[in-house]
């Protein structure tokens, strides 16, 4: 992951699009197995994007959504 927050945020928004198309929702087996294929510390890239608000979650952290409002 890039140290600058700039580049990490342009790698996060990069990954949300190209990686969790808007229309569906995901479980978080599908979403580490989304993230697996850039890099082997899924839970970290997992942890980035909802902080950053480009994916959200439900409470219980069962289903995964592409955030349409900061993309």
């Amino acid at each position: 992951m890039p140290r600058k927050a700039a580049r990490r945020e342009q790698l996060l928004v990069h990954l949300a699009q190209t990686l969790f198309p808007a229309d569906r929702t995901y479980t978080e087996p599908e979403v580490n197995e989304a993230l697996r294929t850039v890099h082997e510390d899924c839970s970290a890239l997992r942890r980035y994007l909802i902080t950053s608000g480009l994916l959200t979650r439900t409470r219980d952290g069962r289903s995964y959504r592409r955030s349409t409002t900061t993309l």
